[in-house]
């Protein structure tokens, strides 16, 4: 039997040029099916074993008005809720997971404080499904960029010790003076260090439909489009977030990369707002064939303690219908 020559070094083929032709194939099979055009998605549609599976999880966010903000540890205002109460609720709630949302930790927060929140949440038998923090990376100059960058690499590696997966991050709006073209670049620049980083550190980046360059459907998948191939990225799926559109056609189109996913009690169409159809919502997860957390991120008037179990309640029934 004759045996092949090993090919050169140059002939073999990089791990780029494997995430291209995986990514390549996985994102023309989705968007023909979307109807899309065929385009290489640095975040390809998930592709995934098993039928839709989702666990609930609820957003830090949901207590925006009560939990503390700006406090050192040791001494958080005696009125506040902090990351404990939170996570002790979600227990209450018998949740699968928490998301400790960024903008409550204390601002000194060390390894001390992470690996506490880690032990209690596990204790308590709840995964940290996640986080999210407020960065922009449509920056108008080189130094306001990187202060972004290395923000967001100080969240990855809070993160990765406090052993959320993933990190919900937002491309920026364009500044004033800013073209959107100079911003859209801007963000890509942001996306791709940030991510180099987080793949070295196994934490998951994804983008989340939070206005902006990604206040529709197609202007986010064009992002998603411009950033470097990597398995590490993918969408946060916010079905309150699209206000320009129809939202349930827009989410259609995000939810096949989706790599995370909340749900809020309203929707907005037109300038209006109305009640989000919680089922329509969870259908569009499911015939994408998402699995994955489903992260309640409640925004509304009423108290939230008095209407998140409601909520909670339905979407148990329509995650396991």
């Amino acid at each position: 039997m004759m045996l092949r020559p090993l090919p050169n070094e140059s002939d073999r083929p990089t791990r780029r040029d494997f995430l291209k032709t995986t990514l390549a194939g996985a994102g023309a099979a989705a968007a023909a099916t979307a109807g899309l055009p065929a385009a290489l998605p640095a975040a390809g549609p998930v592709e995934r074993t098993g039928k839709p599976y989702m666990k609930l999880s609820l957003a830090g966010y949901s207590f925006n008005r009560d939990l503390a903000k700006n406090w050192s540890q040791g001494s958080p205002p005696a009125d506040k809720m902090t990351l404990d109460d939170f996570i002790r609720y979600c227990a209450e709630l018998d949740l699968d997971g928490c998301e400790p949302t960024g903008y409550y930790f204390p601002n000194d927060a060390d390894a001390a404080y992470l690996n506490h929140l880690k032990q209690l949440a596990f204790r308590l038998g709840l995964d940290i499904s996640g986080t999210a923090i407020g960065n922009d990376f449509c920056q108008t100059d080189e130094a306001q960029l990187q202060q972004q960058i290395d923000s967001t690499k100080m969240w990855i590696d809070r993160a990765a010790l406090l052993g959320a997966p993933v990190i919900r991050i937002f491309s920026g709006n364009a500044k004033r003076g800013q073209t959107e073209e100079e911003a859209f670049r801007m963000a890509v620049r942001g996306i791709d260090q940030a991510l180099e980083y987080a793949a070295q550190k196994g934490v998951f980046l994804a983008l989340e439909n939070h206005g902006g360059l990604t206040a529709t459907a197609d202007g986010m998948l064009k992002l998603i489009q411009a950033v470097q191939p990597s398995p590490w990225f993918g969408v946060n799926f916010d079905s309150g977030n699209f206000h320009e559109n129809e939202p349930y056609s827009e989410l259609e189109k995000i939810a096949p990369y989706t790599i995370n996913a909340q749900v809020k009690a309203a929707v907005s169409h037109a300038g209006k707002r109305q009640e989000a159809d919680l089922e329509r919502i969870v259908k569009i997860l499911k015939d994408a064939g998402y699995r994955g957390y489903l992260v309640l991120e409640y925004e509304e008037r009423e108290d939230p303690k008095r209407a998140i179990p409601r909520y909670i309640g339905e979407l148990r029934k329509l995650v396991r219908a």
